[in-house]
């Protein structure tokens, strides 16, 4: 049993570092696998500290190479908190990759809105307003990430872990 734990955690990481490989090649603006990858960590690691000190790993050797923002401190804190909504849900599924969305739009254009915007009512409903046409890429990376880990992780699963 130990060495199928072991397969599954090396697979499991393996899926993370390709998914944040993905930053560091040209893509559409917020179709990325941030969220996928929080997502899928918190449901898929069986040692829930590894469903953070991987993908935060992954995440922050990436950035090294992209560079951090004002806001990532805010992106790292709804990374966090989508990562429990996966070991929460113990599943991945149309609602939690929703779920999990919505928290990172809402945390990280906070993170903005404190950082950039008046702090005033207005300015908070300029902020979100002006955010939506990114959350709409937010949401198709989110989902199309989310399909790929989740899929590709059951079909490797089947062929080499013998799980299902």
């Amino acid at each position: 049993m130990n060495s199928l734990l072991s397969k599954k955690q090396i697979i499991i990481s393996s899926f993370i570092l390709m998914a944040f490989l993905f930053r560091l090649i040209p893509h559409i603006p917020n179709v990325t696998p941030i969220t996928a990858v929080a997502l899928f960590s918190g449901v898929y690691f069986t040692n829930k500290k590894y469903a953070f000190i991987i993908p935060m790993a992954a995440m922050f050797l990436s950035d090294l190479v992209l560079g951090f923002s004002s806001i990532s401190l805010f992106v790292y804190a709804a990374f966090i908190l989508v990562g429990y909504i996966g070991i929460a849900s113990k599943k991945m599924s149309i609602k939690t990759i929703l779920l999990s969305s919505i928290s990172f739009f809402v945390i990280t254009n906070f993170g903005v809105w404190l950082l950039a915007y008046p702090k005033s009512l207005n300015g908070l409903m300029e902020c979100y307003t002006l955010a939506i046409p990114f959350f709409r890429n937010s949401l198709i990376g989110d989902f199309v990430f989310s399909g790929v880990l989740y899929y590709g992780f059951e079909f490797v699963s089947r062929k080499y872990l013998k799980t299902a």
